[in-house]
């Protein structure tokens, strides 16, 4: 188990040029040696035999197959839910102040 002393963690913070109180100093060397015996912890459970993971149950794709069709959308469908179009396009709102 490794333990982080309040000098290492005022010798860490001065070379990140962070500024820490006293109490600050205190607060991170216990937080700091509690992560590292975690880490160390895991290092144990750790065997080669497990795979390393990104999550713990596994994950996959629900979205359907992107494929090609010939089927063309129905403009009015689309425009139903627009709050407003004009031409065959979107109407939004003009933002840039020029002249359209």
């Amino acid at each position: 188990m490794s333990t982080f002393s309040k000098d290492e963690v005022a010798r860490l913070a001065d070379l990140a040029r962070i500024a820490l109180t006293d109490e600050e100093i205190e607060q991170f060397a216990g937080e700091l040696t509690s992560i590292s015996n975690a880490m160390e912890a895991v290092k144990h459970v750790a065997a080669s035999d497990i795979p390393p993971t990104s999550h713990p149950i596994p994950l996959h794709n629900v979205w359907r197959e992107d494929v090609v069709t010939d089927e063309k959308l129905d403009m009015d469908e689309v425009f139903a839910s627009a709050p407003a179009h004009e031409d065959g396009k979107f109407a939004v709102p003009q933002i840039l102040g020029e002249d359209a």
